[in-house]
Formats: structure tokens, sequence, C-alpha cells
């Protein structure tokens, strides 16, 4: 809620200051030049408003508890933002032949919205730090699933929840409390029912993984239900809170009967349109770039400059992923799939930048246009990591219903994935992008991964 706040004051902000701009500020009016009426100016100042949200998200102004950034940081992308968008902005009206009024942007809306910036990026660390607007939270339950989310809750920086205490059941023990203090763990002699009321609860986790057998007070929860109290479990609280689907809480049945995992005609048809005409453009615009680095890895060293590798897509059926070679050419000699790490030493000097930047994935657009991945999905893997991982990991196959991508969830969300359990964790967030796939998430994704690339804030 605090993302979407700041998201909407930014761009509120942002018209303000072009209406402020275009108006001239009192007393620094000129007779010469013509006050523009405000009917002419709103469809403009919108316009620019829009175009500053979508500079800020690429920024990464917004992905408060995905990447810790300090307030000193969010501010110097902000002004770098303001820059960017208010030269755009002088460009556009000089080529329009509005000369006086691109420089009336740039010299009174850049202090404007720079200073707009700044109120919101200062309240919002202040509300964050101070936990404004903070759900209060009961947990049910005391063992490790308790402690798992009280630690989660406790790790994000951002926190939107406040943990106003423990409360038991016969299905648990609080040995897992009882090494470190933490919030308080209720009386099982008072229900649950009235701790909700009289410590003014916002919602009520059910940490217990196994809620059969009467240790879970079923029908107290019914009543917190009915009074208008969220009561989730731990798939569903993981889901909403970190984007993502845990699977060693995940039950067959929460996947058969939930919601999500649309992949209906229209949807399909959507996001095939969607990948088309932005792998289309990219390509255009990222051509020079894809020129340079071909012409980079044949200086480099000997070897094909495209390489091609195998990998499981749509319904596990195989396909050839293209990527620009960044390793040795015999970074496999001994024939024996290996996980990329992150300071691979088979990685060469060429590769390492265009790795860093992700420009190595830009021939997989062609794979796009053929139709072989999308834009956003799950990371296509090779045959024998997934014959690995469909061992280890609950679920792994629900990430071939749907196209894998050359981004997606997983990638903006997660660290590098260099070893089974990254994987694991990678693949939760796939979960999350299979079950509620939408062309507004595909769009997100797109967002993030430009804050990634140029921010480098951890994601692969």
């Amino acid at each position: 809620m605090l993302a979407l706040f700041e998201l909407v004051a930014d761009s509120l902000l942002c018209f303000i200051a072009v209406l402020l701009a275009a108006a001239r500020l009192p007393g620094v009016a000129d007779a010469t030049v013509p006050t523009l009426p405000l009917s002419q100016l709103l469809l403009p100042a919108a316009t620019f408003a829009a175009f500053m949200a979508l500079l800020y998200s690429f920024a990464g102004l917004y992905r408060h508890g995905v990447v810790s950034v300090s307030l000193r940081a969010l501010l110097a992308r902000a002004f770098v933002a303001i820059l960017m968008g208010s030269y755009l902005a002088f460009l556009a009206l000089e080529s329009q032949g509005s000369g006086t009024y691109a420089y009336l942007v740039l010299l009174y809306g850049v202090p404007l919205m720079a200073l707009g910036a700044s109120v919101v990026r200062g309240v919002g660390y202040l509300a964050r730090r101070a936990s404004v607007g903070a759900r209060r939270v009961l947990i049910v339950g005391t063992g490790n699933e308790a402690l798992r989310v009280m630690d989660d809750l406790a790790a994000d920086r951002f926190s939107r929840y406040s943990v106003v205490g423990f409360y038991p059941t016969g299905s648990d023990a609080a040995e897992a409390l009882s090494q470190r203090p933490h919030a308080p763990i209720f009386s099982a002699g008072v229900s649950v029912e009235d701790v909700v009321r009289t410590h003014q609860v916002d919602e009520v986790i059910v940490a217990v993984r196994e809620q059969r057998g009467g240790g879970v007070p079923m029908d107290q929860l019914l009543a917190c239900r009915i009074r208008g109290i969220p009561v989730v479990d731990l798939a569903g609280f993981f889901e909403r809170a970190n984007g993502e689907v845990p699977t060693d809480s995940l039950k067959a049945s929460w996947l058969i009967y939930g919601h999500g995992f649309v992949q209906g005609r229209v949807r399909t048809a959507v996001k095939r349109v969607f990948d088309l005409v932005l792998s289309t453009l990219l390509i255009v615009i990222a051509s020079p770039v894809m020129l340079v680095t071909a012409i980079a890895i044949k200086l480099e060293s000997a070897g094909p400059v495209i390489y091609r590798q195998e990998r499981l897509g749509l319904y596990g059926r195989p396909f050839m992923c293209l990527k620009f070679r960044s390793m040795q050419i015999d970074a496999e000699k001994d024939g024996k799939a290996r996980w990329a790490t992150k300071n691979d030493a088979r990685v060469t000097r060429v590769g390492a930048f265009i790795r860093k930047y992700r420009i190595d994935e830009l021939p997989q657009l062609c794979s796009v246009l053929r139709g072989e991945i999308s834009l956003i999905g799950p990371r296509p893997e090779r045959p024998s990591f997934v014959e690995q991982l469909r061992e280890q990991i609950p679920f792994y196959d629900i990430r071939h219903s749907v196209k894998p991508g050359i981004t997606g969830w997983a990638q903006v969300r997660y660290t590098y994935s260099a070893s089974v359990e990254d994987a694991r964790r990678k693949h939760q967030f796939d979960l999350y992008y299979v079950k509620n796939n939408s062309l507004f998430l595909d769009l997100l994704v797109l967002v993030e991964t430009v804050s990634v690339v140029l921010f480098r804030e951890g994601a692969q």
C-alpha cells in the first residue's frame, strides 16, 4: 500500500509541477509569453506525469521489501529520473516549436518535482521505519512454521506487519520460540476471538502445517472470519506477502481448489501479441548493441558467437536456447552439466560484461518471435537439471504449463541461482507467476527488469 501511495503522490506532484511551470509562478510572469488555458495543459501534464511514474519505476523507487536501498540512494535515483524525464520533455516541446514553455518546465518544473520527490521519499522512509499503517497480526501456532513467519516479517526492513503475539495449539509446542525473545504467547484458555478483539488484530495467520486432529481452533477462527477478520494459512500468506508459493507447506488440494492458473485463449492471444510487438521493437533498438557484442566476442576468443543449448519449454518440449557466448568454448569439455555461479572462472572478460547487463540474453528475442519462448515466464532449464530438480522439488513440472521467458518474476525477485536450494526458492516465485499470470504482472516484471539491470540489485 505504501508503494501505491508513493506512486500516486509522485504522479500527482509531477502533474501539478508541470501546470505551475507552464502557468509561470506568481511574480515571474512575462507579458511577452501568453498563458495557455488550463484545458490545453491538462493532457500534456497528465502524459508527463504518467511518463515520470514509469521512469520512477524503472529507477526502482517502488521495490520496497525486495531490495534494501538507503534514503540517500532513493533520492539520487529520483533526481536522475527527474533530470532524464525533464530533458526528454524539453526536447519534445522544442520539436513542436514551444521553446519558451520548454525552458519554463526546466526552470520551474525540475525544482518543484525535486522538492516533491524528496518529500514523498522522506515521508515514505519515516513511515516504513515507524511501521505506520502496519497490519497487526496474530500468529496461530508456536512451532517452527510460526517461527518462520515471525523471522520472515522481522527480516523485511520495510515491514507491513506488526506481530502482536502467538496463540498456542495442541499440535505444537513453544520450544521453537523459547530460545529467543519474541512477541508474547497468549494462554490457550483465552479464545482467539477475545485476543483479536482485545489487541485489535487486523489479520490471523495460521502457521500450522497439519491442521487436522483438533489442534487448531477452527470454530474460533470461523468466528473471527465472520467478524470480517482475514484468516490465512501459510501458503496464502507467503503468496500475498512475498509474491511466492512455498512448496514445503503446499498441498495439491490448495492448487486444485484455489483460484488462479488461468490459461484461456484470450490470455494466450494477448500474451502472444505482447511478445511479438515488444520483441520486434527490442530487436530494432538493440541491433547496434548486438552487432558490437558479436564483434567483441569474435575478437576476444575463437569459437562461435552464438551459444546453442537444449532447454525445456512449454509442456516440457525441448528447444534450442540462443545466447551470446559468454564462456570459454571448453566450459563443459567433459560433457557434464554444471550450475553457473557468480564469478565463474569459465566466463570470459566480454562474457562477464554482457552477463552483467543481460546482453547475452538478446538473441533469445528471435526465439520469442518463433513462439518457442515468451518475454516473461519461468527461466527454461536444461533437461539434465530438470530431471534432477523434478525429483527434489514438489510440483516442479507446474512451471512447464506456461512458456518459459527471457526474464521472469523469479529473476527480479531472487538472487543468482547456483544450487538446488536456490532453484527451489526460485521455483516458489515461478509458481506464483504461473498461478497469477496476467498482462499486468508481465508489465510489472518488465519494469522491474529494467531496475534490476540498471542497478544490479542482485536478481539474475
